[in-house]
């Protein structure tokens, strides 16, 4: 390696620290960083300027300018040149290093919910350069690789359970914004923890939309969950129907109080929903239609709307009831799914609307993959894998319950 020595005139550092420190610190940096580029130059043609020797292997040819941005600002750096083969340089190779280090940080913070023109300040402040929003956005491009391998990965494991939903956005689109919804897909594994298996935009819910998006899962290695839950919205129905005919659906318990309560009178409800979580709480499913019955009885006179509602969708809330006890507190309701859309709204709140439908998936995309990755370092289900082992001795029974699901549906 070729030795590097540098020398600084006192007067001028001097005299440089008496006018401008930024100036001068950019002066230092930049004599610093020219002398680093003369020793590798020296290095690679085996001779100093000038110098006669046998091992010179080429020659010079003068200098290029180029531009070095670095935490004190942008220095001009003079890049020898050679005749007969190209000169090489540590210096931009680990400034490029930086500078994916830099473009990875901008894409994070926006992940994490800080807006465009804020990153943009940011990071003038920290590196004494200007950056603009849309640097910001093109930035952000670099997570593509990254969410794409995460959203289209084979789904290898055995997924026992499964919850949907949709949440919406807004995007910019052939000169006007309109709402995209995003399908979210999270299941639980046969080793009891939680994976988000999959997500995708479509212009709206639909019975078609719902049916891709559960086709899709299919593709990637979803096989005939015991149960999925969502709420009552007709698409996702008719797609667990045809996309997995032998999973029954389980209508979230807490969709379902909200539906029941929005058709009772105000100085009602709050009795009311204590009924029907002493109903979700019975032991049996017996337990739970005596109670049905009984709450029906009472209230069909001051809020028979309500009660037909509560008649209507009953089954469909309680098919959790065919699994054992211990699994129902975490299938009765897509609450997980709940909380999970809230954190994507959180995120993307502070963008306000989307530029494109990209740039949606690119940002939640990334917010849910590492989201997913807490996940796999927690176990949702806290339930022995002895009981674990013998879900499928409930299968016959799940089976049933989606058969008549089906039949009724087409009623």
């Amino acid at each position: 390696m070729a030795q590097l020595n540098i020398t600084l005139n006192q007067d001028e550092i001097l005299q440089l620290l008496s006018n401008n420190r930024e100036d001068a610190f950019k002066s230092l940096l930049t004599e610093c960083l020219n002398g680093v580029l003369q020793a590798e130059s020296t290095e690679q043609l085996g001779a100093e300027p000038y110098e006669r020797s046998v091992t010179r292997s080429g020659s010079r040819n003068g200098t290029r300018e180029r531009q070095l941005n670095t935490r004190i600002g942008t220095i001009t750096l003079a890049v020898p040149r050679h005749r007969e083969k190209p000169f090489h340089t540590l210096v931009f190779e680990n400034y490029s290093r930086s500078e994916a280090a830099l473009v990875t940080t901008m894409a994070e913070m926006v992940v994490n919910g800080v807006s465009t023109r804020k990153v943009a300040t940011v990071m003038e402040t920290l590196c004494g350069k200007n950056f603009s929003k849309s640097t910001v956005s093109e930035a952000c491009k670099s997570l593509d690789k990254a969410v794409n391998e995460f959203k289209y990965r084979p789904l290898e494991d055995r997924y026992e359970f499964m919850y949907v939903d949709a949440t919406y956005f807004k995007v910019r689109g052939e000169h006007r914004i309109g709402s995209k919804a995003m399908m979210v897909a999270v299941a639980i594994t046969n080793s009891r923890k939680r994976e988000i298996v999959g997500f995708e935009i479509y212009d709206n819910e639909s019975k078609e939309t719902w049916k891709l998006f559960l086709e899709s899962l299919k593709k990637r290695g979803i096989n005939d969950p015991k149960l999925i839950t969502s709420d009552a919205h007709d698409g996702i129905v008719y797609a667990v129907s045809k996309v997995f005919p032998n999973t029954p659906w389980q209508r979230c318990q807490t969709h379902f109080s909200r539906n029941i309560l929005s058709h009772a009178p105000s100085k009602y409800q709050k009795a009311i929903h204590a009924e029907l979580t002493e109903m979700y709480n019975s032991t049996t499913i017996e337990e739970a239609r005596k109670k049905r019955d009984s709450i029906v009885a009472e209230y069909s006179d001051v809020a028979d709307k309500a009660m037909e509602c509560l008649d209507n969708g009953f089954e469909d809330a309680m098919t959790v009831m065919a699994l054992p006890e211990e699994f129902r507190k975490y299938l009765r309701t897509s609450n997980h799914l709940e909380r999970l859309n809230k954190e994507l709204k959180r995120r993307s709140n502070v963008i306000g609307v989307f530029p494109n439908e990209a740039s949606l998936s690119r940002i939640i995309g990334s917010v849910l993959l590492e989201i997913n990755e807490v996940y796999s370092l927690e176990q949702i289900l806290h339930i022995p894998k002895k009981i674990m082992s013998h879900l499928e001795d409930y299968t016959p029974s799940l089976i049933m319950i989606a058969k008549e699901q089906q039949r009724l549906l087409a009623a």
